[in-house]
């Protein structure tokens, strides 16, 4: 079932949009090539975490064409709710649903991170993938994410990242600028070549203004606890997850 909320869509949100919009079949594909093959492990630690405590409700932000609460469907009995502020994403994400037969247990919403339509501690547990990069307070919108977590909920996040170590890291940078945009191009034309020449940028920048201690201090300040991380293939991939703090 896909349904639209309310909530204002920021600039942040309609590039997005835009950069994404036309590659919802290729998403998980391009996932992939970005992640050198291993965004389907970085996934798979993420969910386990969010599945700790076996949820009975779990929201998943940014769901794109619904790879992750697909996932979490498969994983547990829960029933999830996937939100995504674009149109085509989400329609993919509903026709993978109905193959899949798990539209009892999947609904879909379309709107943003910023003003999630749902009242406070809605859901057990929560998942964010890709996020951060595309709004413009990070800090704002990890608030309103822990908003609907109830207390001692499961928060967990999948973000790509910045190698440490100098030499992977000039070899990551050497992979988004020159072999990203040039792969993209060959197998899935312009909308591909743009989307790998944005992302390598995209993925400095937003380190360079949020370093990782800073990430970390957001979530606490946002109420939630308990914060670990574990950087994935080399640093290339971070997953993270904490607890809603309260009671």
């Amino acid at each position: 079932m896909l349904t639209e909320r309310g909530g204002r869509e920021g600039r942040s949100s309609r590039f997005a949009q835009g950069l994404f919009s036309p590659l919802p079949q290729r998403y998980d594909r391009l996932a992939e090539l970005l992640s050198f093959g291993q965004n389907g492990r970085w996934r798979r630690e993420m969910v386990g975490h969010a599945l700790a405590d076996n949820p009975a409700c779990v929201l998943d932000v940014a769901t794109g064409p619904g790879g992750v609460a697909l996932q979490m469907a498969r994983r547990s009995s829960a029933r999830i709710v996937g939100l995504d502020v674009t149109e085509s994403m989400l329609a993919a994400a509903a026709r993978a649903v109905e193959r899949e037969s798990l539209s009892e247990r999947i609904a879909l919403v379309r709107a943003t991170a910023e003003g999630l339509p749902f009242p406070d501690a809605s859901f057990d547990a929560l998942t964010f993938t890709y996020l951060l990069r595309y709004v413009p307070d990070p800090a704002a919108v990890l608030a309103e994410l822990a908003r609907v977590v109830r207390p001692g909920g499961a928060i967990a996040s999948l973000e790509f990242a910045v190698p440490p170590a100098a030499a992977w890291r000039a070899a990551w940078w050497g992979y988004t600028r020159m072999v990203l945009p040039v792969a993209g191009a060959v197998t899935g034309g312009r909308e591909w070549y743009e989307v790998g020449r944005f992302l390598g940028p995209s993925i400095t920048g937003h380190y360079d203004r949020y370093p990782l201690d800073w990430t970390i201090a957001a979530w606490q300040a946002a109420g939630i606890g308990d914060v670990e991380y574990r950087r994935m293939s080399l640093g290339g991939g971070l997953v993270m997850w904490g607890r809603r703090t309260g009671g």
